[in-house]
């Protein structure tokens, strides 16, 4: 079964919107709270159409998903419990509660080994909403969280920016190509991470 194509080619068409840099920010901002898809899809394509744009994309979508995980922080901290009914009909609430698990655990640590925890979660193939929600269940300090969202998700955005417009059409072929196996591969890995964080905090 084909699924994370469909939103791949998805991404695409809104790359070639006349007002994909809107999108962009839209797409990078949503993702941070609850959205499957990862900006990079669309960031790929519109950096390959204008390369010498593409650092200036990178930027906008760093900027849209940091207000992003700004309100993904507050959601998780003052409306969790409400939206526990929408995670689970989304098949996200494992996920999220292995999070907050593993956050909580790094905070009984001290705030900045919750910092590094998130900024090696931003290169991760996790869901950026599961750490801006857990975070904002646990009650991480803001200065160590958005330290290490910006710079997670920023050398994320940036990479993709820069290896476009180094390898063109080539490097946005092989995306198009293996996003499937990619998309499913990332699903895999945090089913076994998720797993394995149960098992520790059950356990433990």
């Amino acid at each position: 079964m084909k699924l994370f194509a469909p939103m791949y080619q998805r991404a695409i068409a809104w790359s070639r919107h006349p007002h994909a840099p809107r999108l962009l920010a839209g797409l990078s901002f949503i993702e941070a709270i609850i959205f499957p898809v990862p900006p990079e899809a669309m960031l790929a394509p519109m950096s390959l159409s204008q390369p010498k744009r593409a650092l200036w994309f990178a930027t906008l979508s760093l900027a849209a998903s940091m207000a992003g995980a700004v309100v993904g922080y507050l959601l998780g901290h003052y409306a969790f419990e409400l939206m526990k009914p929408a995670f689970e009909a989304l098949g996200m609430m494992d996920a999220i509660q292995h999070g907050i698990d593993t956050v909580r655990t790094k905070m009984e640590e001290s705030p900045w080994a919750v910092f590094w925890l998130l900024v090696a979660g931003g290169f991760a193939p996790i869901p950026m909403k599961v750490f801006t929600w857990a975070s904002g269940v646990v009650g991480v300090p803001w200065v160590p969280y958005l330290a290490a969202m910006a710079i997670g998700r920023g050398k994320r955005v940036y990479l993709i920016a820069i290896a476009i417009r180094l390898g063109g059409e080539r490097a946005e072929r092989a995306l198009q190509r293996y996003i499937e196996p990619i998309g499913w591969g990332a699903s895999a890995v945090l089913l076994v991470a998720g797993c394995y964080l149960g098992y520790r905090a059950w356990a433990g």
